[in-house]
């Protein structure tokens, strides 16, 4: 059974950071790419960063270009969002995947909440 776990959100101030990780299981982590998304309330769900399955390539949404970054640990099942000069236009719930955007390969695990506000 596939699972998605995400966490480490929470409430920061603006310039803050956030490093979120998602543990994944079920399936053959190493051989997957995988991506960072966010959603909004009543609104789609849009690709934040992208990590290739040795982690050599990665690729950021213009928003969060320079802030963001993407890693992965192949032997944890592991992949991060370390998220630094954060802003409230942040503010989402952040979700894991396998694969390339804009579709996730398996169902959405629960997602973690970031709140940038003063």
């Amino acid at each position: 059974q596939v699972q998605l776990v995400e966490s480490g959100g929470g409430t920061v101030q603006p310039g803050g950071s956030l490093r979120l990780s998602c543990a994944a299981s079920g399936f053959t982590f190493s051989v997957y790419a995988m991506t960072w998304y966010r959603q909004l309330p009543g609104k789609e769900r849009e690709w934040v960063a992208f990590i290739s399955r040795s982690g050599v390539n990665t690729n950021y949404a213009d928003s969060v270009k320079g802030r963001f970054t993407i890693s992965r640990d192949n032997a944890k099942n592991t992949v991060y969002l370390q998220m630094s000069s954060l802003k409230p236009e942040d503010t989402a719930k952040y979700y894991c995947n396998a694969g390339p955007p804009p579709y996730g390969a398996y169902s959405w695990g629960q997602g973690t909440q970031v709140t940038v506000s003063s």
